[in-house]
């Protein structure tokens, strides 16, 4: 049996934030048809809160795009600072797999340090980050996935990624994420 190919995809980052900043973040996704663009979603999420995963399903999910995203990318596994998606209950909400990817694997013990020292239910979002493993090197990049093979996520990065090591629905979505806050695109995701 042939395995699905995942051609719809939203892919999502977050805009830049000063660092004193309390309040919400902005969070920008892009939908992707094959390399078609598609179209934008908007929403915010609470800086260092814990709504990622509910605001991220709520605008998928409220979206025209919702019958037709097979995948959902994000830009890492944290929005908004230590916004800690909960890549697992997004996964059952949707459905469909949940593929974070980052250029660089992060410093998994100073994460895990600032979440259980600094930060409001650290220990929970540490949790989420624990049972999610540590990133898998593919196609350049480094991913974590929920409801997907690694093969899938290497097929997936390999399609989307025609500008670079990023998949486009990500790069687009930093690209507008940053106009958004600075007036002009800039950076890499």
């Amino acid at each position: 049996m042939k395995e699905k190919r995942l051609s719809n995809v939203a892919g999502f980052d977050d805009a830049p934030f000063d660092r004193g900043h309390q309040g919400g973040v902005r969070i920008v996704g892009t939908v992707y048809a094959d390399l078609r663009f598609d179209g934008v979603l908007v929403g915010e999420i609470e800086k260092d809160g814990s709504d990622a995963a509910q605001k991220l399903g709520d605008l998928i999910a409220g979206s025209r795009f919702a019958e037709h995203i097979q995948l959902v990318m994000l830009q890492g596994i944290a929005f908004g600072g230590f916004n800690v998606v909960d890549v697992f209950a997004l996964h059952r909400r949707l459905s469909v797999p949940v593929l974070a990817v980052s250029r660089k694997p992060p410093d998994m013990e100073a994460i895990k340090n600032a979440l259980l020292t600094r930060v409001d239910k650290g220990a929970e979002k540490w949790q989420i980050i624990a049972q999610l493993g540590a990133m898998e090197p593919v196609e350049n990049v480094h991913v974590q996935r929920v409801g997907l093979t690694l093969e899938q996520a290497a097929a997936a990065i390999k399609r989307f990624s025609i500008h670079g090591n990023i998949p486009e629905p990500l790069r687009t979505a930093h690209l507008i994420a940053t106009a958004l806050e600075s007036g002009q695109s800039r950076g890499h995701p």
